[in-house]
């Protein structure tokens, strides 16, 4: 279901993991998104690059350490995942209908899935 609702925004599950990684606290380093995703096998740089192509990131030269490159969010990336959070109210709604329990299990299960 996560894949049907990113579909019209053309992103994957891993890229809105990125988007809404630097949501939370931009900027990155590819090396610090990579430690936050929850795909710890996904190619970071590559993802990191799609979406700069598609405006949504964008990179710029760390100015502590020039050697370095910081990743942040643009608008239209911050604009894409709002229109996108009012599709995730109705996941949480979904869920909403699980126990405690029950969360963890799944929980446990999309571990296993990703390992």
């Amino acid at each position: 279901q996560v894949k049907c609702f990113l579909e019209p925004a053309d992103i994957t599950p891993q890229q809105f993991n990125i988007l809404r990684i630097l949501r939370g606290q931009s900027p990155l380093s590819t090396l610090q998104i990579r430690e936050r995703m929850l795909d710890k096998m996904s190619d970071t740089s590559r993802l990191v690059e799609r979406l700069i192509k598609k405006e949504l990131l964008e990179k710029k030269s760390c100015k502590a350490d020039k050697r370095l490159v910081d990743v942040t969010i643009t608008q239209k990336g911050l604009a894409l995942l709002a229109t996108l959070d009012t599709d995730t109210e109705g996941l949480d709604n979904l869920l909403a209908n699980l126990s405690q329990e029950e969360t963890l299990q799944l929980n446990r299960l999309l571990d296993k899935i990703r390992q």
